[in-house]
């Protein structure tokens, strides 16, 4: 290993990457072990990929997990030949996010407890539309770029899901939503 090699392996940070809408109902089809070789084409190090919805942790030197993300979409492009949404964070961003959830996340089953990453915090207008109250016991809170959703029945019966879902919330902003299991695993993997 070169001087060079240990200086960049000593400031790497680990990543996890969050592809939307991969490999649901036969689009975008995107094989885990292709997004593994891409992300290795682009220098990173310690790529893994976690199921096939489009979860990857990498380690690099980058700094910036926007460039990060920018830089994985062209890849992504380039290789497959459609464009897909990478939404780019560190360990302690998804760490931080993990310990500040405002529903009591040891209690809940996964299917329950989902968190939908942005790409930018969105202002409240977006959620003024919403009468929070006539989607209960479901229920949505802002955090810092996330929106954690509870929804006792599970994300597929969601109205309230359906409701957050629509252009008029997410219009200009790239989202994707994880279950709390998988949120919790990718707080594992990009920790140190």
């Amino acid at each position: 290993m070169t001087k060079k090699d240990m200086a960049e392996k000593d400031t790497a940070k680990k990543y996890a990457a969050l592809l939307r809408g991969i490999n649901v109902g036969g689009n975008k089809k995107v094989p885990m072990a292709e997004l593994r070789t891409v992300l290795e084409g682009l220098g990173h190090g310690d790529v893994q990929t976690y199921l096939q919805s489009g979860n990857a942790v990498f380690s690099s030197a980058q700094q910036d997990p926007a460039v990060l993300g920018r830089e994985l979409e062209a890849a992504i492009e380039g290789h497959f030949g459609f464009r897909v949404a990478c939404l780019v964070m560190d360990g302690a961003y998804l760490r931080a996010v993990a310990e500040a959830c405002p529903f009591p996340a040891a209690e809940l089953e996964g299917k329950q407890l989902h968190a939908t990453f942005w790409s930018e915090q969105p202002g409240p207008e977006r959620f003024a539309a919403l009468d929070e109250a006539s989607f209960l016991p479901e229920e949505y809170r802002l955090g810092d770029r996330v929106l954690y959703l509870y929804v006792p029945d599970g994300l597929g019966r969601s109205k309230l899901a359906e409701a957050l879902a629509r252009s008029a919330v997410v219009k200009g902003i790239d989202v994707t939503t994880r279950n709390w299991n998988t949120v919790a695993k990718l707080v594992e993997l990009t920790g140190h």
